[in-house]
């Protein structure tokens, strides 16, 4: 992982049906976290519909790192959360991928 690129997602473009890798070391891992979580639901616009929340395994580098099904066409949503409720949620921005059905769209 890049130094600039605290959070990684593979593979985008997300399609539906598909395991989907995130990768994470920013905030939580730079200030020593022991347990870093994964906050994830899916939804349209500002709704966040079937919301978990899912330990994430450290790597030998010392990066954070889970693999979700993304079973849905809605938005994948995420932030991050360690053992003390202390929370990276990007500036408040969050994380959001759309997720595609996998169909090419030509013009």
């Amino acid at each position: 992982m890049a130094e600039f690129d605290k959070v990684n997602i593979n593979p985008t473009p997300i399609t539906t049906g598909e395991n989907v890798t995130i990768e994470y070391d920013g905030l939580l891992s730079e200030s020593g976290a022991e347990e870093v979580y994964l906050h994830a639901g899916v939804g349209e616009g500002e709704d966040w519909n079937d919301v978990k929340t899912i330990r994430m395994n450290r790597t030998p580098e010392g990066s954070w790192r889970t693999t979700v099904r993304l079973n849905t066409t809605q938005d994948f949503k995420f932030c991050f959360k360690d053992a003390a409720e202390n929370w990276d949620n990007n500036n408040g921005h969050n994380w959001s991928y759309q997720v595609h059905n996998g169909e090419h769209a030509y013009s």
